[in-house]
């Protein structure tokens, strides 16, 4: 008799990196149950994409969560503050920048560790980056390996040996160019993802953006057509 598959809950923001993040987890084997927020961010066409991805990828379960982080601010991305454009790749990393929101990931992964803790697994996969990333001190192996031995101490599977917590984050320690490459071998469809931080009309990517620039390249490096539409004035 087969095994049922191992339930995972996976974050998926509807952006690059979580959507080869989801690939991974069902190439891997995982019952796939994707978790998305609609947490005031400026555009929500995240939560759109994210939609399409876990439909398309045959999610069983994709929860959207309703969370406020706007009465915070404090984020280009949640506050009415001016997006960074232009900068140079190279420098992209260097210094905390506007659009990082405090405590986002610790938030979602709290989140997340409630539901697989009510699905009766440990695994959670996170599509964190922190070669090809923009800073985020929430995005590092330090970090996750903090959360991870915190949730370890937190539920009762973990306390009572039953089900320990793993955070899964396949993507750490890859570029942007290698994270695609992964994507492209696993069919990934990235014509349904978003990651431009300031969209333009008609939902165009403004391809002048840290995470546009990013992508851009990651695309280059591969010698791949990136198929989501940018705005004329994009490079």
């Amino acid at each position: 008799m087969n095994e049922p598959p191992r339930q995972a809950v996976i974050l998926l923001s509807g952006g690059l990196d979580s959507t080869t993040t989801l690939a991974i987890a069902r190439h891997a084997g995982f019952a796939l149950h994707a978790m998305t927020f609609r947490y005031g961010q400026r555009h929500a066409r995240e939560v759109e994409a994210a939609r399409r991805i876990g439909q398309h990828l045959g999610v069983v379960h994709h929860r959207v969560c309703d969370i406020d982080l706007r009465q915070f601010g404090g984020s280009a991305l949640t506050d009415d503050l001016e997006v960074p454009t232009a900068r140079a790749v190279d420098e992209i990393g260097h210094g905390i920048p506007v659009t990082y929101v405090p405590a986002r990931n610790t938030i979602f992964l709290s989140y997340a560790l409630a539901w697989a803790e009510t699905l009766g697994t440990g695994d959670i996969f996170l599509g964190v980056n922190a070669v090809d990333y923009s800073g985020y001190p929430d995005c590092r192996p330090e970090y996750i390996a903090a959360f991870q031995a915190m949730a370890n101490l937190a539920t009762k599977g973990a306390v009572e040996h039953t089900c320990p917590v793993t955070i899964h984050t396949p993507l750490i320690h890859w570029t942007k160019a290698q994270i695609i490459r992964r994507g492209l071998e696993l069919d990934v469809d990235y014509s349904l993802t978003t990651s431009c931080y300031a969209p333009q009309e008609d939902s165009l990517a403004c391809g002048r953006c840290d995470a546009c620039l990013l992508r851009l390249r990651g695309f280059a490096e591969n010698h791949v057509t990136d198929p989501i539409r940018y705005a004329t004035s994009s490079p």
